[in-house]
């Protein structure tokens, strides 16, 4: 862990250089401090996920690659794409993964058990790109499942796979941040932070499933994309604020406020 500490340092302070002029610069809620209520825990959630919870989702989504190579089905259908170009393959991979995802989160917020951790993602009352990494490393490990299922099942070399979570991680950290962008066409393939934002807002059902791929919330009817963005965000039900109660509020009872 002690050997992660000068990487994490890193990359917490390259966010800061890339993120900090953007959110003042193009800020979506001009009157949000940059000392806000909050910041603290998800920075414990920064620090949680790069020091320890990430390589345990490698290692994790490793163990998963090699255990698929004793599977026949999946042998034999590797087989089959092997000689399909690596493009395609990664189209593929990207898109299967996207679907996935979409179904999963839409699960997320649908099914209790699910919510009860998914939840602590969403108890963030301001957003900004460090409120990005707020998730219970439980609901990172189903994610991550979830959207590299595809790329391993396609056989794609674990480097390959490791390359779209650091894409979807960087993508998912602008569509956090407190910025206001125009994005177009880049928008509406892989989302935006207003799109997003709609997503935080406080009803848990209000739709945009889809981080990167809201064609798919278009295709299947979730897509929600008022005027401005949300005057309150967060979730209705209360909750506790400190980085180690986030971590335990799933498993304590209903009334575990």
């Amino acid at each position: 862990m002690f050997d992660l500490l000068p990487s994490t340092a890193r990359s917490l302070l390259i966010l800061c250089v890339v993120f900090i002029p953007l959110e003042w610069a193009l800020p979506a809620w001009r009157d949000q401090r940059r000392a806000r209520r909050g910041l603290a825990a998800d920075l414990a959630f920064f620090a949680g996920q790069y020091l320890l919870f990430s390589s345990l989702a490698v290692a994790w989504l490793s163990w998963l690659s090699e255990l698929t190579d004793g599977v026949s089905v999946v042998v034999a259908f590797r087989d089959e794409v092997g000689s399909w170009p690596l493009a395609l393959r990664v189209v593929l991979a990207i898109a299967g993964g996207d679907f996935l995802m979409y179904w999963g989160h839409r699960l997320q917020h649908a099914w209790g058990p699910l919510w009860r951790f998914h939840a602590v993602h969403h108890t963030s009352e301001r957003l900004d790109f460090v409120a990005a990494h707020r998730e219970h490393p439980l609901d990172g490990f189903y994610t991550q499942t979830l959207m590299n299922l595809p790329a391993i099942a396609l056989g794609l070399e674990i480097h390959l796979v490791l390359g779209l979570v650091a894409f979807r991680g960087l993508w998912a950290i602008l569509l956090h941040a407190n910025v206001k962008l125009r994005l177009g066409i880049i928008g509406d393939i892989f989302g935006s932070p207003q799109l997003h934002h709609w997503h935080h807002a406080l009803d848990r059902h209000g739709g945009n499933y889809a981080n990167l791929a809201p064609y798919l919330d278009r295709l299947f009817g979730t897509y929600h994309r008022p005027g401005g963005d949300p005057v309150e965000i967060g979730v209705e039900e209360p909750h506790p604020r400190g980085y180690l109660r986030l971590l335990l509020w799933p498993f304590l009872p209903k009334d575990r406020a």
